[in-house]
Formats: structure tokens, C-alpha cells, sequence
């Protein structure tokens, strides 16, 4: 990650790499180099944690991976009886390892993946300790398997290790917080000073999908970054499509082959839907030997498209996005030529093929293309908001990359995870929330050990205050569908590491605040008891629109509505004025205007006012932005406002 603190950095701080979204298996690989403790002086004293299973069949630490745990008795209790293979933490899918080394990995110079981007591999906090706790293992009844149970354990246990980050990477449906085991697990971290921070999830982009939406945790979003793993796709028409692959294979330089859509292609007893996209047994083989098979993205695995066009005897895939992925591209590792391509240009190439007697195709070789743009820009897996379980609360938080991310892999499986594949490489890129949650994760590594006394809270308002809504065009982000991205898709906005470390001022919030916070949703003594050690006795009054939240979200405008906000300085003394972009149809103001810190760590109140501006319709949520400015600066919140 060429973007992360140009800062001394301490060997002190411990990286715990929790579990994974979206994905069966966790661990690690210690083989792996990015694990090597060159250069790693003595385990910290206050490390607590063990090496559980500490053989060469299990996982072997060292002074750089220095904790291994793995959890099971809750699967165990609706799986039963669980052979030798469980009792380890080691990755024998590739996730956990690959997220590790996002967050921790040492600097390992010539990584690549099948020859292609090569270049030094290092996770955010290259110089952190790492520890793996493994806690989900494989489906049973088709579904992933993470018990409640277990994960809670490796929360318990990883605060009485002496973690200071815990990047889970994991998630479901949105539930209410007394019934969401992160949302608890996470709380007695924060408790404990311990960072938590959590992948936003793999549902989008629909509305309301946004999970892990507790306030005490970091929720990230994925998008893109300025590389790229180019190969382009010539039809006989003489246009040129660029889309994204890994594909190690290649096809003969300049020659072009029959291209075919997958639906033209369907078994006899197939339907087209199934046929288009290349699902196993629905394409007939004597129409696609020898050509180039365009399938549609969706339903299935975006490599195993490529496998069934394979065995059908195609000679490259073209795949193309359907109308919901946008422009979102992704470079995977295929097993045949075979070019990524976005919505639109997919469109231009069933278009070709409607219009076309005889349609042609060739596909390029892959190169790796740096400073590519726009950069970036929302992946359109990214779950979005509005968050669901409490509205006044923005989730995501922020968004860091997520696409095509290179890093440690498992050499247990091939890259692209399939029986099928048995090509090994120690990197492979990986796409999903679960990578952009690292990155995240490896930043607050470094916050920390610059600021040893920030709260998560302020960790937190660091990031999202001094983070930008703008790509490498200097326009604004956008989503995969091309528009503008909301904070909904991107939170606050797009991680800045540099400027996280000097934010000028911060939002800070207590334990007691996400008490309160509990509180005011009505949770029973009983509810709160699941989040405090100690009995709490709310407030008899608290109100949401108070909450010290870094992003601003008023739910119910009707008329005018005041919240009440809280700075603290953490830089030299200055003065902030406000700069106001409200959101369309409202009318925001500010008081006092102006902010004057005379010492560092000095605190200053404010109140913003939303009114409805006279003659508007508000029927869907509108956006907005407040900074605080001092010539340094740039103090960002976002606001979001729904006329109810």
C-alpha cells in the first residue's frame, strides 16, 4: 500500500485479524513471507496470548506472528464431532491469510500475482505484531458457519491477550445490537481501549443492506484503487473495450476467433438465463469450441463462468456486468483468456453480436497500469445505507480499497479457490469489504502509536474528518453506476493516512456515551447488562440528535431541528471558522461560527440548526457537508437529512 504513514513506526503495537466476511474458512499461513519476523525484536511483555496448536501441522509463530487461536465449540455443538482438521488455525482457504497481511504483513520486495504487479508487498502496519484467531469453519447445510458462541470467545480472549486492533472482517444481516455478538464482542473491546473495526459487507449496492452499524465500531466500505490489471477486448468492428483480468493464459498474438453469447449457446435442455450465464451443464460444447463465449456477471462465481466456458471448449470468455455492477471491473485470476468488462461496454458487445453475421473477437495480453483514472470509486458490492437498525447513525463510516487488493495467500488452494485449479502463488488479489477492513485496520495500527492516548472514538473521527470526497480528477467520488456516490456508499469518504495523523480536531465519545446511546433506543437493564461489567443507570433524559458522532444524520426534519456537537483540539492553537454546503431543500447554520483554541486539548461546544427552506419537498434523503477550517485544516462532516 503505497499510502500509508510516512511515520517512525513502533513495533509495540499487536494487529488481531478476527475472521473474514463472506467466506467459509479462516486462519492464516505462516509460511508465508509477509509473516517473517526479520528484522522483529522480542515479543512485547505485554503480550498475553498463545500459540495454540504450535506444530508444523498446525501454525509455527514467531516474533512477528506472535498468536494463533482457533474457536469451535459452538460449531461443534450443531456440527458434532470434529476431526483433527478443526483443531488448528491454519488457512486452508487463503482469506484470513490475505487479510492479515493487508492489515500487518512485512515488506516482502518482487510479490506479484501470476507475474503481474509487481512490486513490494506490505501490510498498513508493516512493523505491527500480528496475531489469527480462527472462528468460522466450513458450511454445513450451505450456509456459512460462524457461531455466536465462538466468536464472542475469541473476543473475551483477545482482550485478555493484550490486542490494541481488532480487524473483524466479518458479518450479517443487520440485527438489533442486544442480538449482534460483534456488536457486543466489539463494545467490551472498546471498553478496554481496543480499536474494533469491521467490514460494512458484500450486499450491494442496494439501500439498507450496511452491516456492523454500531456506533463503537469503525464500518468501511470498498473501492477502488489507481492500478489496474488491464487487458482489452477488439471486436470485428474495430472497437476497443478495456476490462480487467489476471488470466496467466493468452491467446495467439492478433488473432481473432468467433465470438458467440452464451445464450446462443445453451444445451438443448437448458434454459438461455442459465446459458448466459455460463452456469455448469447449460452450454453445449459443439456450439462453443473454438470461439469466445460472452457471459453475464451474476448468480454464480465470476472464475467459475470461466471454467464452464473452458471445459465447454471455448478459447477465451468475455464478462460482461450486468446493470446493477455498473462499472465496477474486477481483475481475477481465470483459468482461460478472458476479459472483465463494465456495463456499458458489455451492452456494445451484445449489441456487435446482434448486428453482426459473422462476429469476431481477439483478446489482448494483461498488463499492469498504474495511476489509472478515475480513482476511486465505489465498488457496487459495498452494502449501503441508510443503516437500518438505528437511522441517526451513518454507516459505513468510510471506505478504503477493496478491489483487486494483492496480498498473502494460502498455498493450500489454487488462487481462484476451486478444486479445479492447481496453480499455486504465495499473492493473489482478492475483491470484497473484507479487504478494504485491513487496510483500515493497518492505518489505526499506526494512529495509535503516534497518539497513544486517542480513544477509538477519536481514532475514529481522525479518519473520517480528514477523509476525501473526491477522486484523482479532483471531481467527486463516484458510485459504479457512474453518479455521484452518497455518503451512504462512502461514509465520510476515502481514507487519507497522512492527514488522519494531524486532523487538527476531533470528536471524541465515552463509554458511558455508547451506554447512553443504548439507553435512548429503549434497551432494558437487562439489554445493557449484555455491553457494561458494572450496573448502569441511564439518564433519565439523552437525546440521539446530542450523540458526539463525527457524521451529522437528522432523520425527522419537519420544521427545525438543533443538535448539539463537541470538539476537542489536538493540534496547535488556532482558529475555525465553519464552511457550510447544505443539503438541497435545507438550510443549515452554525453557532459560534467561529472556534478559538488557545492550548491543545481544549474543548469547544457548537450547535448546527436544520430548517426546512421555505416552499421545499424533501422526499428522500439529501446531502450535505460542515467543515471547520483554520488556513491548516479541513475538519469534514457529513450531513445527511430526511424530511419525515
Amino acid at each position: 500500500m503505497a499510502w500509508s504513514l510516512l511515520s517512525p513506526i513502533s513495533s509495540e503495537s499487536q494487529i488481531l485479524i478476527m475472521s473474514c466476511w463472506d467466506h467459509s474458512l479462516r486462519g492464516v499461513w505462516p509460511e508465508s513471507k509477509s509473516f517473517s519476523d526479520e528484522g522483529m525484536g522480542p515479543v512485547p511483555s505485554k503480550w498475553r496470548g498463545i500459540c495454540q496448536h504450535d506444530t508444523k501441522d498446525g501454525v509455527v509463530c514467531n516474533r512477528k506472528l506472535i498468536g494463533t487461536r482457533y474457536f469451535n465449540k459452538g460449531y461443534a455443538a450443531y456440527a458434532g464431532h470434529l476431526n483433527s482438521s478443526f483443531q488448528t488455525a491454519r488457512d486452508s482457504e487463503g482469506h484470513g491469510t490475505h487479510t492479515l497481511s493487508t492489515a500487518a504483513g512485512n515488506f516482502v520486495p518482487g510479490a506479484d500475482v501470476l507475474g503481474y504487479g509487481n512490486g513490494t508487498a506490505k501490510g498498513g502496519s508493516p512493523h505491527a505484531r500480528a496475531a489469527a484467531y480462527k472462528v468460522c469453519w466450513p458450511p454445513i447445510n450451505g450456509s456459512n458457519e460462524c457461531f455466536d458462541a465462538d466468536i464472542l470467545a475469541a473476543f473475551d480472549v483477545a482482550i485478555s491477550d493484550g490486542v490494541d486492533v481488532l480487524s473483524v472482517s466479518l458479518g450479517g444481516d443487520p440485527t438489533e445490537f442486544s442480538d449482534d455478538a460483534i456488536a457486543i464482542g466489539s463494545f467490551h473491546a472498546v471498553a478496554k481501549g481496543i480499536t474494533v473495526v469491521a467490514s460494512a459487507g458484500n450486499s450491494g449496492p442496494s439501500p439498507g443492506t450496511v452491516s456492523n452499524v454500531a456506533p463503537w465500531l469503525i464500518t468501511v466500505g470498498a473501492s477502488t484503487m489507481d492500478r489496474a490489471f488491464t487487458i482489452y477486448v477488439a471486436l470485428g468492428n474495430r472497437k476497443h473495450l478495456k476490462g480487467a483480468s489476471l488470466s496467466d493464459k493468452r491467446l495467439p498474438a492478433e488473432k481473432f476467433y468467433p465470438l458467440i453469447s452464451a445464450a446462443d449457446a445453451k444445451a438443448a435442455d437448458q434454459s438461455e438465463e442459465d446459458a448466459l450465464l455460463c452456469k455448469p451443464g447449460a452450454l453445449d460444447p459443439k456450439k462453443v469450441k473454438g470461439k469466445i463465449l460472452v457471459c453475464l456477471r451474476g448468480e454464480n462465481g465470476r472464475v467459475d463462468k470461466g471454467h464452464q466456458a473452458l471445459i465447454a471448449g471455448a478459447v477465451g470468455m468475455i464478462l460482461a456486468n450486468d446493470e446493477n455492477s455498473g462499472n465496477e471491473i474486477i481483475a481475477d485470476t481465470h483459468v482461460l483468456p478472458a476479459a472483465h468488462v463494465n456495463f456499458t461496454d458489455g451492452e456494445a458487445v451484445f449489441s456487435y453480436l446482434n448486428r453482426s453475421k459473422a462476429p469476431m473477437a481477439f483478446l489482448t495480453n494483461v498488463r499492469t497500469e498504474l495511476a489509472t483514472k478515475p480513482a476511486p470509486f465505489m465498488a457496487s458490492f459495498s452494502s449501503r445505507g441508510p443503516n437500518i437498525i438505528e437511522e441517526s447513525i451513518l454507516k459505513p463510516d468510510i471506505t478504503a480499497p477493496g478491489v483487486s487488493v494483492i496480498a498473502a495467500f494460502t498455498q493450500a488452494i489454487g488462487p481462484s479457490d476451486a478444486d479445479y485449479d492447481k496453480r499455486r502463488t504465495p499473492y493473489n488479489t482478492q475483491s470484497g469489504t473484507s479487504m478494504s477492513c485491513p487496510h483500515v485496520s493497518g492505518i489505526v495500527g499506526l494512529l495509535k502509536t503516534l497518539h497513544p492516548e486517542w480513544s477509538p472514538a477519536a481514532i475514529r473521527s481522525a479518519m473520517m474528518t480528514t477523509a476525501t470526497t473526491r477522486d484523482n480528477n479532483g471531481e467527486p467520488i463516484l458510485d459504479s453506476t457512474n453518479t455521484k456516490a452518497t455518503p451512504f456508499a462512502d461514509g465520510a469518504g476515502h481514507v487519507q493516512p497522512n492527514l488522519a495523523a494531524d486532523p487538527g480536531l476531533i470528536y471524541d465519545l465515552t463509554v458511558n456515551d455508547f451506554l447512553n446511546f443504548l439507553c435512548s433506543r429503549g434497551n432494558t437493564k437487562k439489554d445493557i447488562k449484555l455491553f457494561s461489567d458494572k450496573p448502569y443507570t441511564c439518564p433519565k433524559s439523552f437525546s440521539l440528535a446530542d450523540f458526539n458522532y463525527p457524521s451529522i444524520t437528522v432523520t425527522n426534519l419537519n420544521d427545525s431541528i438543533t443538535v448539539t456537537r463537541r470538539v476537542r483540539n489536538v493540534g496547535s492553537p488556532g482558529t475555525y471558522n465553519i464552511h457550510i454546503r447544505a443539503p438541497p431543500g435545507v438550510t443549515v447554520s452554525v453557532a459560534p461560527s467561529i472556534l478559538r483554541f488557545r492550548k491543545a486539548g481544549e474543548e469547544k461546544m457548537f450547535k448546527v440548526t436544520f430548517k426546512r427552506a421555505p416552499k421545499a419537498v424533501l422526499t428522500d434523503y439529501v446531502f450535505g457537508m460542515l467543515t471547520w477550517k483554520d488556513g491548516k485544516h479541513f475538519v469534514r462532516s457529513p450531513l445527511v437529512v430526511r424530511h419525515y
